[in-house]
């Protein structure tokens, strides 16, 4: 046996069967092993912020990791941008690395970054990173590798392995693939927040990561019963159960000046798997906290717990199992007609997206819409691509789910702008026949920057200024970029054309994509932050 069959045996005896690879030299002992076995299904994606994506994507919807492989550090670098916003999203992700032989390093000192220096760029985005030294150890790191990703909510784990590490001798000797244990909640924290419940304040119950699917939310509904608290979400769920018969909660919005009014009622937060509600970036004369000074928060678990456990802790010293929760009603919009928007492309998916379907959301702007209008949709799981605010993760993230889960639709909304940063993940798409639905929210623009510029402007923007947020010389053309990578396409741009289309792409399996220009008014987004400033 050599280092990669043994490194191969410990990734699949520890439950791994996915792949998402771009591998070059320093991998090809893998492939050769993964294309003799049927342990491990490989997707090949054509750029590495694809394949870390996808990773995350898959992960979120099969509750465990997929591995990647990565070609050397400069390979590993175009994943980082996914990789954090997996991290963010606590999502357990293992990635192999191949790196240049250990006596051949040397030899290239004007590529260090390819050798050395793998292990410090990748500790930057990785929870847990090593570095082979020799066969002996792979087996050995790549066990520990997935061990280490499956604590808590999720980690990313990080492999680097030189090729001599691949092909020199291995001892094939057992490994160690049971899970680590998991921190509980301690009880006298159950205790103390049975306290907080009880104490007569405004009180919300701010859920994350595994508080916010479906059995999380179940026990949270039971809670919210039993005490009158209201149940919360963090502003960028990995993985929400949304929709028709599943536990409403209210999302924490995003822009600081809605968030700050959102918690105004508030006498004190409680963290249940969730982080501290703070703006995404700082900005000049503003708080960092979009919780009030006179809210006082707690934390009664944080991702690293078993929120789950805590959860049922919590309701069975609150005495809550009996209670009947609330449910989201099913509700049906009005025919969407007219000019085509993000709330009639909203409309529309409420009323056709079928029940069980993933419905990934990357809609930048248009996204606020997007969330309000389908609430009332058949149950779904909504992911939000971009928790670490990293744009791009929109079209990986759909891939991934839709090989975690092929059984369900996927529905990917996806802002024009952000697509661009990975649209190879359509020609994976293809590839893999996934049923995903792309919808690109074409408004040719980076629209958001237009309610952040308004932040720092003291006057109207420059034609300058504007030429570096806007998409539109030339406009760009998913009809034929799409094309090109084999998902089939058609461009709208009335609410009726939408709705068509849509319906014939729910209705048949496979992916499809339709570019949606929309009509956008952001102006009172940015009224708002202006006044905002003005009374600041």
């Amino acid at each position: 046996m050599n280092g990669a069959q043994a490194l191969f045996n410990a990734l699949t005896s520890a439950g791994l069967d996915t792949c998402f690879a771009n591998p070059g030299t320093s991998e090809m002992q893998l492939v050769y092993e993964m294309g003799k076995s049927d342990a491990v299904r490989p997707i090949l994606c054509l750029q590495e912020n694809v394949v870390t994506g996808a990773a995350d994507g898959y992960a979120r919807m099969a509750e465990k990791p997929a591995f990647t492989l990565l070609h050397v550090g400069s390979g590993f670098a175009n994943g980082i941008a996914n990789l954090h916003n997996a991290g963010r999203a606590n999502t357990p992700i293992v990635n192999i690395v191949g790196a240049n032989a250990t006596y051949h390093q040397p030899n290239f000192p004007e590529h260090e970054f390819i050798g050395g220096k793998i292990t410090e760029v990748a500790r930057a985005v990785s929870h847990w990173t090593r570095e082979a030294k020799s066969s002996s150890e792979m087996g050995l790191l790549g066990a520990e590798a997935v061990r280490e990703a499956m604590t808590g909510c999720g980690k990313i784990s990080t492999l680097i392995a030189p090729t001599d590490c691949h092909w020199d001798p291995a001892p094939d000797a057992p490994v160690d693939v049971t899970p680590i244990a998991t921190p509980c909640v301690a009880p006298d924290t159950v205790e103390a927040t049975v306290k907080l419940l009880s104490n007569g304040r405004k009180t919300g119950l701010l859920l994350g990561n595994h508080a916010l699917r479906n059995d999380g939310l179940e026990i949270a509904g039971r809670i919210a019963a039993r005490t009158g608290v209201q149940l919360l979400g963090e502003t960028f769920p990995a993985r929400l159960a949304r929709g028709e018969g599943c536990v409403p909660v209210q999302l924490v919005p995003y822009f600081l000046e809605m968030a700050q009014g959102f918690f105004a009622e508030y006498e004190q937060i409680i963290l249940v798997g969730a982080m501290p509600p703070v703006s995404t970036f700082a900005y000049q004369h503003s708080a960092t906290s979009k919780v009030p000074p006179s809210c006082d928060i707690s934390v009664f678990a944080s991702p690293d717990h078993d929120v789950l456990a805590g959860l049922r802790d919590l309701e069975a010293a609150l005495g809550a199992s009996g209670e009947e929760v609330s449910r989201s009603p099913r509700i049906e919009p009005e025919l969407p007609a007219g000019t085509l928007t993000a709330a009639s492309i909203g409309q529309s998916v409420s009323l056709l997206m079928p029940e069980g379907s993933a419905l990934v959301d990357e809609g930048a702007t248009a996204g606020l819409d997007l969330y309000m209008h389908t609430a009332g949709a058949r149950q779904h799981e909504y992911l939000y691509a971009i928790p670490g605010a990293a744009i791009g993760n929109g079209l990986p993230v759909a891939l991934g789910a839709a090989i975690a889960a092929p059984e369900r639709k996927v529905v990917a909304l996806q802002a024009d702008g952000s697509g661009m940063y990975t649209n190879q993940a359509l020609w994976s798409i293809a590839r893999e026949e996934c049923d995903v639905t792309i919808v690109i929210l074409k408004n040719d623009a980076y629209a958001v920057l237009n309610i952040e510029l308004a932040r720092v402007r003291e006057d109207e923007p420059t034609a300058k200024m504007l030429s570096m947020l806007e998409l539109d010389r030339p406009s760009i053309d998913w009809v034929k970029i799409s094309e090109g990578m084999g998902v089939p396409a058609v461009a709208v741009e009335t609410a009726e054309d939408f709705h068509r289309e849509f319906e014939q792409a729910m209705a048949v399996k496979g992916p499809r994509l339709i570019e949606a220009t929309i009509a956008q008014n952001l102006q009172p987004v940015v009224d708002l932050i202006l006044a905002q400033q003005r009374g600041a």
